[in-house]
């Protein structure tokens, strides 16, 4: 004969089941969501990559027209150099508020420093129509759409996985299983936010 202790033995241990259950669910769909922010990064890692592996090229180019703006050539390669380390430690841990805060702002650095040349690159005749020159600006322009498009990517990521962490009952164990809040891939000032204009035109 079953007892009532025994029927409250079942009801206690299938409480406990579906919690456990609940607490995987909200685990894995955490995980699902940071995953999804930090591959988001990595589309940008790829492209940041890709614009830094440019910008030697693009200085070299300059200097065989632009011999009196050393000053400004080199506030480009020490802007990069700071941009490719910043981006280093973005890589390593996406989402961190001190590396996308620390990225925002060598990109910022790094956009102002490519505006400057560029804009006294257009006081350089031979310089605006030289083919290596062209093909270099074409290809940025092409990268700084996708720099754009992939952070934008990231951001609406990281949005969903904030928004994710946030809701009841996700937030009782978000922090209880270490899942911090990530940071929006943000730049900091206007002229930070726009792209270097490239066109020689």
């Amino acid at each position: 004969m079953i007892t009532p202790a025994y029927w409250v033995l079942i009801a206690v241990g299938a409480v406990i089941v579906v919690l456990v259950l609940v607490v995987i669910g909200i685990y894995n769909k955490l995980v699902l969501l940071r995953n999804r922010y930090k591959n988001a990064f990595a589309q940008i890692d790829v492209q940041l990559k890709r614009r830094y592996d440019l910008i030697p090229n693009l200085v070299e180019t300059a200097k065989g027209y632009m011999k009196h703006e050393r000053e400004t050539l080199n506030a480009v390669i020490q802007a990069r150099g700071l941009a490719v380390d910043a981006g280093r430690r973005a890589a390593a841990n996406p989402g961190d508020p001190a590396a996308m805060t620390s990225l925002g702002s060598a990109e910022g650095q790094l956009v102002g420093a490519l505006g400057r040349l560029f804009a006294l690159a257009e006081n350089y005749p031979d310089l605006k129509a030289n083919q290596n020159m062209l093909a270099l600006q074409e290809e940025l322009a092409s990268t700084e759409n996708k720099v754009a498009f992939a952070r934008q990517a990231y951001n609406d990521a990281v949005m969903t996985y904030n928004t994710g962490r946030e809701t009841f009952p996700n937030v009782i164990f978000a922090g209880m299983f270490n899942f911090r809040e990530a940071s929006l891939f943000e730049v900091e000032s206007r002229e930070e936010r726009e792209a270097p204009k490239v066109s020689f035109n």
